[in-house]
């Protein structure tokens, strides 16, 4: 496998479109930034790569469009095992070409990376606009390191900075586009200042409750980034905000029923449903040997949990704490249907010293 292989390929699914990125992909080859000991996450069954013990296996995991492991459990664990919490990764060139579409930078823009991960996008950014253009954040310092000897090795020397990427690097601001490589669900207002007007975030959204999406917001005089959602994502999040996630999920609470059935809460309305309620972590668990919806609000204070059961009338619901969370939920859900259903591409994002909220077909129209 090769890079002109691979380049065939994205091509040919519509994530690379511009000649740009495909002469970034020939000066930047992935296999530069793949570790020798990996987890490769294909779309089938994940597996491990060596590159000493199997060199054609790991040559062919770095030009497949894949997810490569290179980190788990912040580096305590052995990403080759396929065990523990995944904390750094190389993405897969689908997804890392289509937001690199999306960034569509100019010829004399300069560039925030936030995670700098292996140092691929930071290559191929690099490639694109020079070196002397990139500014790439790594919180991981042992991440950083490895980066850095990646970009050295393929000839690459942007400017590389160990921080907290969520307060940004105010020193080399202002910056015409700030790349995010990390999941995000509150927008950082120091992103936004250090973006100049006109200037773009692009960013992978994911809320706490569904989904994640790209996201793309400009940012105007006033302070503010506004913009749209592109399409689905999935990253790793941003360190300084990992879920506190959902706790003890197996206890007694309130017990009624709902006759609307669980899964279609997690369909198409969850970017309204994250709008509406920006505080309510939600997910699908195995509760007492059942599938089900469970929520929980990010500050502990209430949970909820309601079970799927095929071709039931209707489903058993228990609520804990201050808040009734699927009441929330469910009312949440039926004000999407009164707006007539409508679709992720009509909803956006408007960010700024006030926080965040989810619009619905104009910035004015926040819900």
């Amino acid at each position: 496998m090769t890079t002109s292989e691979l380049v065939r390929r994205l091509r040919e699914n519509g994530d690379l479109r511009s000649p740009e990125w495909e002469r970034a992909m020939g000066a930047a080859p992935r296999h530069l930034f793949v570790p020798d000991r990996a987890w490769c996450t294909p779309d089938g069954a994940p597996f491990a790569i060596d590159r000493f013990a199997d060199p054609e296996r790991w040559r062919e995991a770095a030009y497949a469009d894949a997810a490569i492991v290179t980190q788990v459990d912040d580096g305590a664990g052995d990403p080759a095992s396929g065990r523990g919490a995944r904390t750094s990764s190389l993405s897969a060139p689908g997804v890392v070409v289509s937001f690199l579409e999306l960034l569509a930078p100019r010829d004399h823009d300069r560039v925030l990376e936030i995670g700098t991960g292996t140092g691929w996008t930071a290559a191929l950014l690099s490639s694109r606009l020079g070196a002397g253009r990139v500014t790439s954040v790594e919180v991981d310092e042992r991440v950083a390191e490895t980066a850095a000897a990646n970009l050295r090795e393929a000839g690459f020397a942007p400017d590389l900075v160990i921080g907290d990427g969520e307060k940004g690097v105010p020193a080399r601001a202002p910056f015409d586009r700030v790349h995010v490589t990390c999941g995000v669900t509150a927008l950082p207002l120091s992103w936004v200042e250090q973006t100049r007007p006109g200037g773009m975030i692009l960013f992978p959204w994911m809320p706490s409750f569904g989904d994640g999406h790209k996201a793309r917001l400009t940012v105007t005089g006033d302070g503010h980034a506004i913009g749209r959602f592109h399409g689905s994502a999935d990253y790793m999040m941003l360190r300084s905000q990992r879920s506190p996630g959902f706790g003890d999920l197996d206890r007694d609470g309130e017990e009624t029923r709902t006759r609307l059935d669980p899964r279609t809460v997690t369909g198409d309305s969850d970017v309204a449903i994250a709008g509406m309620l920006p505080d309510v972590l939600g997910a699908e668990r195995i509760v007492r040997g059942r599938p089900g919806l469970v929520l929980v609000d990010e500050a502990g204070t209430s949970w909820a949990r309601c079970s799927y059961r095929a071709g039931a009338d209707d489903f058993p619901v228990v609520q804990g704490g201050e808040r009734r969370l699927w009441d929330e939920v469910e009312a949440a859900y039926l004000r999407w249907v009164g707006w007539g259903s409508p679709g992720r591409d009509r909803f956006g994002l408007v960010a700024g010293v006030e926080g965040q909220r989810v619009w619905l077909d104009r910035p004015s129209n926040v819900i």
